[in-house]
């Protein structure tokens, strides 16, 4: 019986036989990469959409800094026969009271800046870039604290909604920087050589 000899294309350090090694050894793991792609493709559409909502709201706040909005809060509050002393209305009321009383450059510069960061995000996220990820990570967390900060004084549904949906979404990125460090290791490590005997 002779010694263990290597087929011709298998080896420690052959390409070949490291590249069979590769795509053959966990098809479940491709296919759960393709979804975690997906599910990350789909916070960079929700970014987007958030970039665009806040750029019509500013514009459209903006086309009415010159008019009463104190006054058209209220008519509109009372259109849909609601009490401007009833809890949303009065919260509506006090935002509005507080946007009049920012200077308009303050509120371009503001709007600006939450626009640029969501669509940077989303551009890093849909092209499937590292560091989209670590920033879509950090400023999901960043309003973590201060939205159970806000349940905790004013508890109601939409609150809670909104955080179950920052925390879903920080975790997604996590789980999909996880997931690259893991196959970034897999790829270095050397794949086993395949023996046949003589």
């Amino acid at each position: 019986m002779g010694r263990p000899a290597l087929r011709h294309g298998q080896g420690k350090f052959c390409p070949v036989a490291r590249h069979r090694a590769r795509s053959q050894s966990h098809p479940v793991n491709t296919r759960n990469q393709s979804k975690l792609r997906k599910a990350v493709k789909a916070v960079a559409l929700f970014e987007a959409f958030k970039g665009l909502a806040a750029l019509l709201g500013l514009m459209g706040l903006l086309s009415l800094l010159h008019h009463d909005l104190h006054g058209l809060a209220a008519e509109m509050i009372g259109h849909f026969g609601l009490s401007p002393q009833s809890r949303y209305p009065d919260i509506l009321l006090t935002w509005v009271d507080k946007l009049i009383g920012t200077p308009t450059h303050t509120l371009v510069l503001l709007g600006c800046a939450y626009i640029a960061v969501r669509w940077v995000e989303a551009w890093g996220l849909w092209h499937d870039k590292i560091w989209g990820e670590w920033f879509g990570a950090l400023t999901s967390g960043i309003y973590i604290p201060l939205e159970i900060r806000h349940i905790m004084i004013a508890r109601h549904w939409q609150g809670v909604a909104v955080l179950v949906l920052n925390i879903a979404l920080m975790l997604v990125l996590f789980w999909r920087i996880y997931d690259r460090k893991r196959e970034a290791a897999k790829a270095e490590q050397p794949a086993t050589p395949s023996l046949n005997r003589t």
